[in-house]
């Protein structure tokens, strides 16, 4: 992957550049090259380099669901003291290939802590052992265990892939009696074209180029391109937006993916769904972890757990404009 500084000078701040650095560090762009096994060991000593810590106050208990013969690992977070009963299942990002627990765990008790919901983080399986729709049908399986003892509205939530994952939970239960009372959506995938907009524009952007999805896809379907036609591969690929949850969608201003939040809102909006998108200025995709050092980040982050926190105390999960 290379990096065109000389273009995105006028869109990236200093501080961004310094995470972008600091990352590549310990998940060098061209890690995509690398065996999974090695891909998996250095995105996760990258995640620790990262890691925040624990909000004092919250608590983490692993636990699993039962999937189609097999167990899932999920961690449920809780804010002490907090009498909140909406909750919130997390899909983690990594391309369907890297990430699990410990790769957003600080993220997912930031968000019990800062809204008082209670969060579940679903550890799907991964790519290539497990193609599509396996990794769908894990997260489906979370939401639903959650389903099965919470007592108030869901919501779900991811990024990059993990958007990918909640956006499918929501497209597959829109008829059911339980479903996602709103969805929030980070920097997602959810299937655009690679011919056009910022699969073009941003081909060749810090963190994230058009290369390494097109490697995350074909490691997630096995090289079958038909499958991509299914909505809980591809949520944009969907024929009918309707009775779909309110949504916020926040895209990374400088990432390949930018326009497939866009995209999604326009097509939920067009079928009547309340949807917001929200365009990171200056930011790049993986931002989540630049939270703590990058004040764009952070403002963001600000506006991701208001996002959350707005759907979940609005019963209906309406988004605030």
């Amino acid at each position: 992957m290379t990096q065109d500084r000389g273009k995105y000078a006028h869109l990236i701040d200093a501080e961004t550049w310094a995470f972008i650095d600091h990352t590549n560090d310990w998940y060098p762009p061209d890690t995509v090259d690398y065996t999974i096994e090695q891909q998996r060991e250095i995105y996760n000593r990258m995640c620790r380099q990262f890691f925040a810590g624990y909000p004092r106050c919250v608590k983490a208990t692993d636990s699993h669901t039962e999937g189609a013969g097999h167990r899932i690992p999920i961690r449920t977070y809780q804010r002490f003291g907090s009498g909140s009963t909406v909750h919130v299942v997390y899909y983690h990002g990594g391309g369907f290939v890297v990430g699990g627990l410990e790769s957003h765990d600080d993220v997912c008790a930031e968000i019990c802590d800062r809204t008082g919901f209670g969060v579940t983080s679903v550890d799907y399986r991964l790519s290539p052992e497990h193609i599509y729709p396996k990794d769908f049908e894990d997260a489906l399986a979370g939401f639903r265990h959650v389903a099965g003892f919470a007592q108030g509205s869901i919501l779900v939530v991811g990024d990059s892939a993990g958007g990918n994952l909640a956006a499918a939970v929501s497209h597959a239960t829109r008829a059911d009696a339980l479903r996602p009372s709103g969805q929030v959506l980070i920097y997602p995938g959810l299937g655009s074209r690679f011919d056009q907009g910022s699969f073009i524009d941003h081909a060749e952007a810090p963190m994230l180029t058009t290369r390494d999805i097109d490697f995350y896809k074909t490691l997630r379907t096995g090289a079958d391109v038909g499958v991509l036609q299914q909505p809980t591969c591809a949520p944009l690929n969907d024929t009918d937006f309707s009775g779909l949850p309110p949504t916020v969608i926040f895209g990374a201003e400088c990432d390949p993916l930018a326009d497939d939040g866009k995209d999604y809102c326009d097509a939920l909006v067009a079928a009547g769904s309340k949807a917001r998108f929200v365009n990171e200025r200056g930011l790049v995709h993986g931002y989540l972890r630049a939270r703590h050092s990058v004040g764009r980040a952070r403002d963001s982050f600000d506006r991701i757990i208001e996002a959350i926190a707005g759907l979940g105390a609005t019963g209906s999960g309406e988004p605030a404009d």
